[in-house]
């Protein structure tokens, strides 16, 4: 069982999955995080967000919900509203003392999120894993890895992988901090305003796996173009507005 949070470990734990289009790789990775999770603690929960999939999602989660029972919560989106709302809906229906969140499409293992854990140490308000490898498209590991680069110089971010979305957070480090993005920028936005916040910040490894089913909704015109003005918009309200308002100050 995991011991209790002042003693290093978490005694309980909220995982989500925010997922769009899923419907034949989240029966698996749901049901892996309770075998998972179910040994470590006894107070824990288990959320889907459901993007406004259009394929078979939604029947998918209801079946899950029937097997699995009250531990399993399904948040449905009526229509796409993009990953950045599904990631803010997750972390609203995260009641517990610790959030773990990563992709319904099971390209990470979460069985990998036992790493995580052995790195929650008092102190530490984010564990943020980062890629060992990339198993995708040449074209996405190139443009992926520009986009990090970029964004941890601009925004003088201490991680390495600002996009791996496998991440355990104390549910008292959300609480502190408001998240405005509703595209892919919300990592990099949740990301600078936890080590804004000066809570401890911890890294460890974990692999990435190639896509099984489906294909990535975010290498499109309309999620880029929207990642890109809210990545300029980000800039300016945590960097350039604060660098002016510690100028006043001083």
């Amino acid at each position: 069982m995991i011991p209790d949070s002042d003693a290093g470990g978490l005694s309980s734990l909220t995982v989500f999955f925010p997922a769009y289009n899923d419907a034949l790789s989240i029966p698996g990775l749901v049901r892996k995080t309770f075998d998972l999770v179910s040994p470590l603690t006894p107070d824990f929960a288990v959320v889907v967000v459901n993007d406004g999939s259009s394929d078979q999602t939604g029947a998918v989660l209801d079946q899950l919900r029937k097997e699995l029972g009250p531990r399993l919560e399904v948040i449905t989106h009526p229509q796409n509203r993009g990953y950045g709302a599904a990631l803010l809906s997750g972390f609203a229906a995260a009641e517990k003392e610790f959030v773990f969140y990563t992709d319904g499409d099971a390209q990470y293992d979460v069985g990998e999120l036992t790493r995580l854990i052995e790195r929650m140490e008092p102190g530490v308000g984010l564990v943020n894993g980062y890629k060992v490898s990339r198993s995708d498209p040449r074209h996405r590991i190139w443009i992926g890895s520009l986009y990090n680069r970029f964004a941890r110089w601009m925004f003088r971010v201490g991680i390495r992988d600002i996009d791996c979305d496998f991440r355990l957070i104390r549910r008292s480090v959300l609480d502190n901090i408001r998240l405005d993005s509703t595209s892919g920028t919300i990592c990099l936005e949740l990301v600078k305003r936890i080590q804004m916040s000066g809570c401890g910040i911890r890294e460890a490894p974990v692999n990435h796996y190639p896509r099984q089913h489906g294909r990535s909704q975010f290498f499109r015109w309309a999620p880029l173009w929207a990642t890109f003005r809210e990545f300029v918009l980000l800039y300016i309200r945590l960097v350039v507005l604060r660098r002016r308002g510690n100028r006043t100050v001083a």
